[in-house]
């Protein structure tokens, strides 16, 4: 008999006076308040040190690097992870020759002689990490066969992992650091609190500009550049004292220069320059506009003199870029005819193009093809070689793109709508419209680097999972308030879909291919809720119903391969390398299906040929499902074994499209469903939710099995998991909709 989540005495069913109201308050105010809005983190980074593929692994072929490298030395290289709790995650190395890994001075995986000569392979393995810095050292041997690897996370779309150079003239960098060759083992290794012995040794690539760069001018070092091509620098002007302060500003410019106070030109010449402005108390942007001269002896850049002691003003940082040491950020060079605005310049969410014969490409659906390479756009670095800014997004959750984060967001929204509340339509919002406004520099960055720091997976479609369920919030939301960008991405996810996503000769979406070997050649019936809310919310922004129609044809092609006409309810994986389904009804899995069902039908015209077939499909489901409620009014895991845990997720999903077929009249006889629906909704309120709003009993996320018991036994719940948190909201706000429809 399964034990409960929690005491009775802690259950929000005994503090919430029998309100659905307060529930979804408690559920919504946990959930914001303990994911708090957080923009990406600015880093620089260096075009010099280890490129880092799309599979989110590390480039490093320490034998292209060091051309001196003789066999049987010695390279290290070196960053350092932080993490916010201790924990053990999943990685991958592939050998170019004998490899050790270092996690905080003791070793975690160590080559073997298959690994050594197979550099196309990935060896697997777990490391834990400590909360707070984590130290991780590579050891690799030249031998014949070749130096180096290729290292990053063993959870692509799970965890793509920021490694942080670890010397203090780089802190805040992104990347690595590297040894010259050495003829000998180290015999320790840099962890937390005993770093010394590691930063007494030379590390590459260089950190600061060789004496010869130094002595050119700024723009000159950074850029380069052509005789009349266009940069500039960006610094935040403080002014301190109370009132407006006569601001004196002196230096030298080569090349013809404008200097913008606010957008406000203050300034257009060349050579020496004293400025005195008047600048109230506060933080202003400073903007150099300047032209590479014809003749550039003296360096195409600007020398400020030192601000005058007692000078009420400075220069700080234009944004926190972490790894940025001093106060400026350079944009350029562009090409006479492609030079921005200054007014246009001054913001960090999109790439520039640099050439006039290159239009600009913000808000076209496919602006940097690979064959690109970036190339032809520039962003803003700083006065270090080889040294770029890049946004990384680095909290766990706010502006992460995922397919539970869809619906969690989605549950937000329509609480904030039922409830009328702002906050938590604006805290939706502002997530999705992080994603979305990034959404054509992340595809930038990912063709200039090689794998974005945000968006990954919306920038690196390659699954129904990563855009489905995500796009469809992200349409939803975009009805409620216009996201910069929403449009753009969701017909870059319609073209996936259509065009791009693997499909069977009959037209039925699968996976070909996986994150790991079991998905492929694989249908689950998860994959109606990551393509079917899309095409739906699609059909009514576009108006195309060709979108429509592929969803409702979707239904009756899983119906064919994953239904289970005896018990009227769903396989949860079709194997085509089987030729049959998996015998196994995970309830998340078909919560999937009936609430996608649902919300195909609420925007499928009468008039629709297949609505009477999809109908009728529902109202079988229903009549499956139903006769599975268990005794508390909740669903199990396993929904065909009552010893298996309650569980929360398919609960609500149940719940939710009851709700909708009885208001919507779907449902022949409502009775039976309407009574399910309030008692199972008094069941999630009193077994699965806390009086602090924690949400108990949603499933983890999953693989697939020919065995229940791997559903049963391993496929545990976790507290507060994203894939139930929106869901729960629905089925409560649905809830509360029905009691209004049946009063009325």
């Amino acid at each position: 008999m399964q034990q409960p989540y929690f005491d009775k005495h802690n259950s929000i069913a005994r503090t919430s006076g029998g309100e659905t109201e307060a529930v979804l308050t408690a559920v919504a105010n946990r959930y914001i308040g303990s994911h708090p809005k957080q923009p990406p983190v600015y880093r620089t980074y260096r075009t010099d040190g280890f490129r880092r593929s799309a599979d989110y692994r590390y480039e490093m072929n320490m034998e292209e690097r060091l051309t001196n490298l003789a066999d049987g030395q010695y390279v290290y290289v070196w960053s350092r992870l932080w993490s916010d709790q201790a924990a053990e995650l999943p990685f991958s190395l592939s050998c170019y020759g004998p490899a050790r890994v270092i996690f905080n001075g003791a070793t975690v995986f160590r080559s073997n002689l298959n690994d050594d000569v197979f550099p196309d392979r990935a060896a697997w393995f777990r490391a834990p990490l400590l909360e707070g810095w984590n130290h991780v050292v590579l050891e690799f041997v030249k031998t014949g066969t070749g130096c180096g690897g290729r290292f990053g996370t063993g959870s692509i779309k799970g965890a793509p992992l920021h490694y942080l150079a670890p010397t203090p003239e780089r802190d805040g960098q992104e990347g690595w650091v590297y040894s010259e060759p050495q003829s000998a083992a180290w015999p320790e290794f840099p962890s937390p609190g005993a770093e010394a012995e590691a930063l007494s040794r030379r590390w590459l690539p260089e950190a600061s500009w060789p004496q010869a760069e130094l002595e050119k001018g700024c723009f000159a070092r950074i850029f380069g550049g052509s005789p009349g091509q266009i940069a500039f620098a960006w610094t935040k002007l403080i002014v301190d004292g109370i009132g407006p302060q006569q601001i004196e500003l002196s230096g030298t410019s080569h090349g013809q220069t404008a200097l913008y106070l606010d957008g406000r030109q203050v300034y257009e010449g060349e050579g020496d320059f004293h400025l005195v402005l008047r600048a109230a108390f506060g933080e202003h942007d400073l903007l150099i506009r300047s032209a590479r001269p014809e003749k550039d002896e003296l360096g195409w850049g600007i020398a400020w003199q030192p601000l005058a002691e007692g000078s009420m003003a400075r220069f700080e940082k234009p944004y926190p870029v972490e790894g940025l040491a001093e106060p400026w950020l350079y944009l350029g060079p562009f090409e006479t005819g492609a030079v921005p605005e200054p007014g246009e310049v001054t913001r960090l969410d999109r790439a520039f193009s640099r050439s006039a014969s290159r239009p600009e490409r913000e808000g076209l659906t496919a602006p940097f093809p690979s064959a690109d390479k970036g190339d032809a756009y520039v962003y803003w670095r700083a006065d270090r070689p080889f040294t770029w800014v890049r946004p990384f997004l680095e909290n766990g959750m706010f502006g992460k793109w995922n397919y539970p984060l869809g619906v969690t967001l989605y549950g937000l929204l329509r609480t904030g709508q039922q409830l009328g509340v702002r906050h938590y339509i604006d805290y939706a919002a502002e997530h999705i419209e992080l994603c979305t406004r990034l959404d054509s520099y992340a595809r930038w960055d990912q063709a200039k680097y090689g794998s974005p720091g945000v968006n990954h997976q919306l920038a690196l479609i390659d699954s129904l999972d990563d855009c489905g369920s995500f796009g469809a919030a992200m349409l939803q939301t975009h009805k409620e308030r216009k996201l910069q960008g929403a449009e753009e991405a969701a017909e870059r996810i319609a073209r996936y879909i259509a065009l791009e996503q693997d499909r069977m000769p009959d037209g039925a979406l699968y996976r070909v291919r996986g994150t790991t070997d079991f998905m492929q050649g694989t249908m689950w019936c998860d994959d109606l809720y990551m393509s079917v809310p899309f095409l739906c919310g699609y059909f009514e922004l576009s108006g195309e119903q060709a979108y429509l129609d592929d969803a409702a044809r979707q239904f009756l092609l899983y119906r064919s391969r994953l239904f289970m006409p005896d018990l009227q309810i769903m396989h949860h994986v079709y194997d085509a390398k089987f030729g049959k389904p998996n015998g196994v009804a995970w309830g998340r899995g078909n919560g999937w299906v009936l609430f996608s069902l649902s919300e195909l039908l609420a925007v499928m015209p009468e008039s629709h040929e297949l609505r009477a077939e999809l109908v009728a499909f529902y109202r079988e489901l229903c009549e499956g499902y139903l006769r599975l409620q268990g005794r508390h009014g909740l669903w199990h895991q396993v929904l065909t074994d009552p010893e298996s845990y309650e569980e929360a997720s398919c609960t609500s999903m149940f719940l939710y499209a009851f709700a909708r077929g009885a208001r919507f009249g779907w449902l022949a006889d409502p009775g039976p469903y309407v009574r399910a629906v309030f008692r199972g909704w008094e069941g999630l309120a009193a077994r699965c939710i806390d009086k602090h709003g924690n949400v108990y009993g949603v499933c983890r996320g999953s693989g697939y099995s020919y065995s229940k018991y791997y559903y049963k036994d391993e496929l545990t719940w976790q507290l507060n998991d994203t894939h139930g948190i929106g869901i729960v909201l629905l089925a409560g706000i649905e809830t509360l909709k029905l009691k209004a429809f049946i009063r009325s």
